[in-house]
């Protein structure tokens, strides 16, 4: 058996989702997402100008997604509320992108495309390195 000693992750993406990243960040430039607790679009990832989504106390940075774009690397925060974070904390989201126009307020809405998110259990194994990680 295999062990895996890295960083667990609690968030992920998509190649589709990170090409569409990289296309709305050359118009809007650097950018976050705020997962979105049940305002506007139910439970989708909301794509925001950095800046732009105030974030506070009352949210929890679930982590930062890497995206290689050909001029190279970038990274986009993920935030989501404290008390939702509470619901969600033992699960992994991956963040994917979908036909279809959203009902918020996220970049990608002119694009007649939505951020979606697809998500799993964490893994014993994860939920103990994630554990370990905030000592």
């Amino acid at each position: 058996m295999t062990e895996t000693t890295g960083p667990a992750e609690r968030v992920a993406l998509t190649p589709a989702a990170g090409e569409l990243l990289t296309s709305l960040r050359r118009r809007h430039g650097e950018l976050m997402f705020h997962q979105s607790g049940g305002c506007c679009d139910g439970s989708s990832p909301m794509c925001f100008a950095d800046g732009d989504f105030i974030t506070s106390d009352a949210d929890v940075r679930l982590g930062d997604l890497t995206v290689t774009a050909p001029d190279g690397e970038f990274t986009v925060p993920v935030w989501m509320s404290r008390f939702q974070f509470d619901y969600w904390k033992h699960t992994h989201l991956t963040i994917d992108v979908v036909p279809g126009r959203g009902a918020g307020f996220s970049l990608e809405a002119p694009e007649g495309v939505r951020f979606l998110i697809r998500s799993r259990l964490l893994t014993d194994d994860e939920l103990e390195r994630l554990e370990a990680a905030q000592l």
